[in-house]
């Protein structure tokens, strides 16, 4: 059994206008999604800003109400959970924001902040068992135990953001959901926080949900990644595979766009035409026919179902077939530019 599972869930914000505040529309954020996750496993989660990952990851740990779909945790619908027992399972999974200054009360000191959940857990029996465990806690993200009277303010930002992943280990979660937890921090931060919570994971069986918009620390921390556009999954796979053997034509787009270290190895630019379409109103079939340059007829009238083309590789498209892969998407031409 999975320990996480989610089935066509959908969450659709109304959009409203007038006097009277009618709804004239929806913003499909998220459009009928399905994943699973294993116990101790990382499950990447890719796409341009606006597809939806950040709501996607907020809805299944119930921050945001869903509008349709079931989450089962544990074998548990937590979707019809309410009050003191929604309560009671959050401490089976947290999340790390993407906003390592916004994310802490600026008025609590470190200890207030990780000691909060223990307490609403009651998972220490003396003042002296808490004070203990929040000495292990930030030991464990690389911090010690004179940072806890400090406040917030008084740190680096890659200091907060492990003030934030100590935060969410102190009620000994099962899953954590990772909302970009390195995009606002220095590149050589970045590695520090993708190691420790690589590091966590091995010492206490974590799963992660890792919600991120760069392919290449996906794939260092990822077992299998899903890639989502509009709303939409549209490909899913073991991370290795789909970074040599890309489907769909939006996954190749995006790895086009992963800078590569070595100067003598060449990548096709996919320069993709356009924007993303308004989620309020997306286009009829493929929702990512306006901007494809391989798409057909059919594209534009037939929604293209995810299907299983080869064992555990998922794709959303009309042209993958296990047999045959997607057109390759001729390179863009472009100046050249001196690599940094």
């Amino acid at each position: 059994m999975s320990l996480l599972e989610v089935k066509n869930l959908k969450v659709h914000f109304p959009v409203k206008h007038g006097l009277f505040s009618r709804v004239r529309g929806y913003v499909k954020a998220v459009d009928d999604v399905s994943l699973n996750i294993q116990a101790g496993e990382t499950l990447g989660l890719v796409g341009e800003s606006g597809c939806g990952k950040t709501t996607l990851g907020r809805a299944i740990i119930r921050l945001i109400e869903p509008t349709s779909g079931q989450v089962t945790f544990h074998g548990e619908d937590i979707t019809r959970l309410s009050g003191s027992t929604l309560r009671e399972r959050r401490r089976g999974f947290q999340m790390i924001f993407q906003d390592p200054y916004g994310s802490l009360n600026p008025r609590m000191t470190v200890e207030q902040i990780i000691g909060e959940a223990i307490d609403i857990h009651k998972l220490a029996k003396t003042p002296a068992a808490r004070r203990a465990r929040i000495n292990e806690l930030l030991q464990a993200v690389g911090l010690n135990a004179a940072h806890a009277q400090r406040y917030p303010h008084e740190f680096s930002g890659g200091q907060r953001q492990r003030i934030g992943i100590a935060r969410a280990l102190a009620v000994e979660p099962n899953l954590i959901v990772c909302d970009e937890p390195v995009s606002a921090l220095d590149v050589s931060v970045q590695a520090q926080i993708v190691n420790l919570l690589m590091d966590l994971q091995d010492q206490r069986g974590i799963a992660y949900l890792f919600i991120a918009h760069d392919l290449a620390i996906v794939e260092h921390i990822s077992r299998r990644v899903m890639v989502m556009y509009l709303g939409k999954v549209v490909e899913m796979a073991e991370a290795k595979e789909l970074i040599q053997s890309p489907q769909h034509p939006y996954t190749q787009a995006l790895l086009s766009a992963v800078p590569v270290v070595d100067p003598a190895s060449k990548r096709k630019r996919i320069v993709l035409p356009g924007d993303v379409p308004s989620p309020i109103h997306p286009p009829s079939g493929c929702h990512f026919h306006p901007r494809c340059p391989v798409a057909e007829e059919r594209c534009k009238t037939d929604i293209p179902p995810l299907r299983e083309i080869t064992p555990g590789h998922w794709v959303s498209c009309h042209l993958a077939t296990a047999a045959s892969a997607v057109p390759a998407i001729a390179e863009t031409p472009r100046a050249d530019h001196r690599q940094l």
